[in-house]
Formats: C-alpha cells, sequence, structure tokens
C-alpha cells in the first residue's frame, strides 16, 4: 500500500488541536493492534499533537535551586539534610538562597543521595 503524503500537515490552530484531542481519546481505551492501521493512526495523531503542545504550550525549565526546593519539601527534608550531603551549612544556604548555583559536583552529591535526575539540577545551558 503506497500512502499520499501531499496532504499531511501539522496542527494548524487550536480548532484543529481540539479535534486530535478528541479523536486521539477513545485509543486509551481501546488500545489498537501493534501493526495495524489503527495504531498508525493512533501513533500519527500523538505525534501532532505533541508537536503542536511543544510549539503552542512550552513548558518552561524549572531552575535547579526550585528544582531542589520542591525535592526537599516533597520528602520533608530540611537544609541540615542538604548539609549533610554537601558537607557545608553555608553552601547549603548559598544554594537555596541562590546566592550560588550548584556546582558538578554537588549536582553529582545531591542526585546520587536523594535520587534526582542529574538533568534536572543543571541549569540553562544557554545562559
Amino acid at each position: 500500500m503506497t500512502m499520499d503524503i501531499s496532504t499531511i500537515r501539522t496542527l494548524a490552530d487550536e480548532a484543529e488541536y481540539q479535534a486530535a484531542l478528541k479523536a486521539v481519546r477513545p485509543y486509551f481505551e481501546n488500545e489498537p493492534a501493534e501493526g495495524s492501521e489503527a495504531a498508525a493512526h493512533y501513533d500519527a495523531l500523538v505525534l501532532l499533537i505533541e508537536d503542536y503542545e511543544r510549539r503552542h504550550y512550552p513548558i518552561p525549565r524549572a531552575e535547579p535551586v526550585d528544582v531542589l526546593k520542591f525535592v526537599m519539601q516533597a520528602n520533608n527534608y530540611t537544609q541540615s539534610d542538604l548539609t549533610e550531603i554537601l558537607g557545608s551549612k553555608a553552601r547549603a544556604s548559598e544554594l537555596l538562597n541562590g546566592k550560588r548555583e550548584i556546582n558538578l559536583d554537588q549536582i553529582r552529591k545531591i542526585s546520587r543521595a536523594w535520587r534526582i535526575p542529574a538533568g534536572s539540577l543543571v541549569g540553562d545551558l544557554a545562559a
């Protein structure tokens, strides 16, 4: 079977995005068989939706200190717990107050101790 790709395009506006969301919903309740035409349709819809969301609803990257504070709050960790990992009360305070950025060695220590993906503790590389 050959495919006519001349009519394939990205979602143009919010109405098409909403229509794609509505069209993909049934696939979540009744997953299509792998390799079927329905599965190919599902995959295409998901790709179109992801592309539209990436272009129109970008998710801002969290600052490393915000990730650190969130993990601390979610796990009831204290500044003393962070001090234990870093070995310095002053350094823990400087990090949490935004006076100093997290360096690579600290990222490794925190990532290992609290099982935080190291990438989430790396700041914006474009800055």
